[in-house]
């Protein structure tokens, strides 16, 4: 724990550790997430692979180096290959490999144009999927623009956004607070928030729509101007930081034009919200027992839901 959380930094679930296109057949890219070194690669065959860093035979980190091989990868001290699951196949210079030698392999999947691994504190196989989602690399949809940002905050206490519908009045001047209902079913948390919205044109109707799956993917559906979806993804990179990343795609269908320019400015109102909260996020302390009062959101609800992706090993 920290001084500033009193839940730990790693909790249990799906994570982006890069984006699909980032990583072409052949590239290997060190990573530094969940405070532990990793290495990522593409295989011949095109899938992608995460493991430990360290090679266990003395201990060169793989993601220097390292080089791509058929399904594997090779160290660049000793050669020693590597399977995408873990396991040494081959030492060119020994004519037996030593029983047990391998390293972890990270749980991974590719869809919805990201690189996601598993993590869980116990090493507990995937309990849940991350959804495909219809609207990447659908027709009359933009291609995904993507965002990044490092910072030094945990996520579920910056989640918490989603359920606290007075600071979208007070932060990010909505024209009113929002109505926002809030629904928990296992894995999934779902904040649907009605709210007038500024434009250039006057106030409008609009609809924000969130939905978590586990404490690492989320969607959100923004509707009254024009159809985005944006993909949040939150990945722990140690106890003080946070990768944070939004990818949005825009319903461009029937007007591409007007839509991409709507769009595009719903996307920057959008990252100058993140710069509002921010600060707020970098400096904070989180309250086991906040002082709430009756006009405030659903905290209850959400950090009922978020104790889930937490075990006794997380601590």
């Amino acid at each position: 724990m920290s001084e500033r959380y009193s839940f730990p930094a790693y909790p249990n679930g799906w994570f982006r550790v890069a984006y699909g296109h980032e990583l072409e057949v052949g590239d290997v890219a060190p990573l530094q997430y969940f405070g532990q070194d990793l290495v990522l690669f593409r295989d011949e065959r095109g899938t992608a692979r995460v493991l430990d860093a360290h090679c266990r035979h003395l201990g060169a980190h793989i993601g220097y180096g390292g080089r791509v091989e058929g399904d594997g990868i090779r160290c660049p001290f000793h050669a020693w290959k590597w399977n995408g699951a873990g396991i040494c196949t081959d030492i060119p210079y020994a004519k037996r490999i030593p029983p047990g030698a391998r390293i972890r392999a990270w749980p991974t999947v590719e869809k919805n144009g990201l690189v996601m691994v598993h993590h869980h504190a116990n090493g507990t196989a995937p309990e849940y999927e991350i959804p495909d989602l219809p609207q990447i690399g659908a027709a009359g949809w933009t291609p995904l623009e993507i965002r990044r940002w490092r910072v030094r905050s945990r996520w579920l206490d910056m989640n918490e956004n989603a359920v606290d519908q007075v600071h979208f009045h007070y932060v990010h001047g909505a024209v009113t607070t929002p109505e926002t209902e809030v629904e928990q079913d296992g894995h999934i948390l779902r904040c649907r928030s009605r709210m007038k919205l500024k434009t250039p044109r006057g106030d409008a109707d609009g609809g924000i729509d969130t939905t978590d799956f586990g404490p690492g993917f989320q969607t959100v559906d923004l509707t009254g101007i024009v159809e985005t979806l944006m993909v949040n993804t939150s990945t722990p990179i140690d106890e003080q930081y946070t990768d944070v990343s939004f990818a949005y795609t825009i319903n461009a269908e029937g007007n591409e034009q007007k839509a991409r320019g709507v769009g595009a400015a719903i996307v920057r109102d959008l990252e100058k919200q993140f710069e509002e909260d921010r600060p707020i996020w970098e400096n904070k302390k989180y309250f086991d027992s906040p002082m709430l009062c009756d006009g405030d959101g659903k905290f209850g609800v959400y950090r009922r839901w978020m104790r889930q992706f937490f075990s006794e090993q997380s601590a």
